[in-house]
C-alpha cells in the first residue's frame, strides 16, 4: 500500500476499502460478495458474527447477492482468538467438537453480558474472591498450545455469536461440587459438559 506524503486542502478522498464504524469507533473493511457466499461463510472467513455483519450493513434479510459490497466489522484480535482457543483446548480436551464450540460460546456470551467483564481476556482471567472462573487459569494449563479443533471451534463460535441459547456457564455434573451451579437453567448437554444460564 502506498503512503500519501501530502494531502492538499480541499481534496476529497474516497475510501472504498475502508469505512468507519461510528458505534465502535473502529475501522472496518469492505468486501465484494462472491457467488454462493452466505452471511455465515463471510462471517467465518473474517472472524465476525453473523448478527454483527448484518447489523453494520443494515440488513434484516438472509439474502446476499454476488457482486454486492458489504462492510466487514472489526473482528476479534488474533491474540484474543489464541487465548480463547487455549482455554477451549484445556477445558474441552477429549470433548466432542460441538462441546468445544459451546465452551468458546460461553466466553463470548459472558463478554456480551453486563454481569461479566467486557473483554475475552477479562472474562478468562476474572478472579472472584481469590478463585478464577476457569480451572485452566488456576492450574496453568491455559499456557499450553491450542489444538487445531479448538482454533476452528473459536472461529465457529465467533461467527455464531449471539445466536445460541445464551449459555453463561458449563460444568461436568460428575465432578462439580458447587450446589449453586446445579441451580442454573440447563441449555444443553454435550459430552461430559452441561451448559447453563
Amino acid at each position: 500500500m502506498k503512503k500519501i506524503k501530502k494531502l492538499l486542502v480541499g481534496v476529497t478522498l474516497s475510501l472504498s476499502l475502508f469505512s468507519f464504524n461510528a458505534e465502535t469507533g473502529s475501522a472496518a473493511s469492505s468486501y465484494q460478495v462472491k457467488a454462493g457466499e452466505t452471511y455465515w461463510t463471510v462471517a467465518n472467513k473474517f472472524g465476525v458474527s453473523v448478527n454483527n455483519l448484518k447489523k453494520v450493513n443494515n440488513k434484516t434479510s438472509d439474502l446476499l447477492f454476488a457482486g454486492e459490497r458489504i462492510v466487514i466489522p472489526k473482528s476479534i484480535s488474533n491474540a484474543d482468538k489464541e487465548l480463547l482457543a487455549r482455554l477451549v483446548s484445556a477445558e474441552a480436551k477429549g470433548e466432542p467438537y460441538a462441546g468445544k464450540v459451546a465452551v468458546a460460546t460461553v466466553v463470548l456470551n459472558r463478554v456480551d453480558s453486563e454481569d461479566f467483564p467486557n473483554s475475552i481476556k477479562g472474562v478468562i482471567y476474572e478472579n472472584v474472591k481469590g478463585h478464577y472462573a476457569f480451572e485452566p487459569v488456576q492450574n496453568g494449563t491455559i499456557s499450553l498450545a491450542a489444538d487445531a479443533d479448538s482454533k476452528k471451534a473459536v472461529e465457529e463460535a465467533i461467527a455464531f455469536r449471539g445466536q445460541g441459547r445464551g449459555s453463561l456457564y458449563f460444568f461436568n455434573p460428575k465432578t462439580a461440587s458447587s450446589k449453586w451451579v446445579f441451580s442454573r437453567e440447563v441449555t444443553v448437554t454435550i459430552g461430559n459438559h452441561r451448559f447453563a444460564k
